[in-house]
């Protein structure tokens, strides 16, 4: 097992600086298993320093198969009995344009593996309105970030309390990240910390934080699990910088810790992996 933390990534503002941060923070898991239990491990450690530095913990929970196994650990003992979950706030990265009951939303994904699992307040639960207008649930969600974090207008502050202690991502085989897809002019986005996404026609409408609040976080993790994602990982993490193409390689965080926590069929096409670098 190879574990590589990177130091707090500082980067200029924009998506087109290659940023070496996609190249640190590597730690490779033998199994998924494993993986999972280091992934629960971060969010507990998160938020014990999250709650002691600000009084709450602000997570943006992700979307996939990877993150529901970890919301079914944390919803476990010891995790669950471990937290203090009246101090958590709950976002999501992205959600498609659905209601919260239907089987594809990310909302209904998190609450039956986790959220109604655990003692966490109604209102500190903030879904997307994936019923709603694409842009209009945009705004919304955008509004209520700001008002959680104190900041009516102008980009992410990087202080305590201020911007996501934890944001969870996943990584698709076409490199997107959240519902930041190649090609889309969410991954241009200079000022809004959430936009609508309308993808090719037959596919669902999203909404999605952008890179500008993603990379305000304090600790940033990529949970990637299985052989079907090694190639795009190592072209990700080792190739060259297309943000366009490769959507994951545009999260930097800005004062931030940027983490790749991946199971050893993840990294198996990883130059670097067993490396120290």
């Amino acid at each position: 097992m190879t574990a590589h933390e990177g130091a707090a990534a500082r980067r200029p503002d924009g998506p087109d600086h290659d940023a070496e941060p996609r190249r640190t923070g590597l730690e490779v898991l033998p199994t998924p298993d494993a993986l999972m239990h280091a992934a629960a491990e971060l969010w507990v450690e998160t938020a014990a320093s999250a709650i002691g530095a600000s009084g709450r913990f602000v997570v943006a929970l992700s979307g996939g198969a990877t993150p529901q196994r970890l919301y079914r650990l944390l919803a476990t003992h010891p995790y669950a009995s471990g937290m203090d979950w009246s101090r958590v706030h709950a976002f999501w990265g992205d959600e498609r344009c659905v209601p919260p009951d239907d089987p594809a939303s990310n909302y209904r994904m998190a609450r039956e593996a986790l959220l109604a699992r655990v003692p966490i307040p109604a209102e500190t639960v903030h879904r997307i309105r994936g019923e709603d207008e694409p842009d209009a649930a945009a705004a919304a969600y955008e509004r209520g970030l700001r008002e959680t974090f104190a900041t009516p207008d102008g980009p992410p502050r990087l202080s305590p309390g201020s911007r996501f202690d934890l944001v969870l991502l996943g990584m698709g085989e076409d490199g997107h990240t959240a519902s930041l897809f190649p090609g889309t002019a969410a991954l241009r986005e200079p000022a809004r910390w959430v936009r609508a996404v309308h993808p090719a026609e037959g596919s669902k409408a999203r909404v999605t934080l952008t890179s500008a609040v993603i990379n305000a976080g304090a600790e940033v993790a990529f949970l990637v699990s299985g052989r079907a994602k090694a190639a795009t990982l190592r072209r990700v993490r080792e190739g060259p910088f297309q943000p366009d193409a490769l959507p994951a390689q545009i999260i930097a965080p800005r004062a931030g810790r940027l983490r790749w926590l991946v199971d050893a069929d993840a990294a198996a096409d990883l130059e670097s992996h067993g490396k120290d670098r």
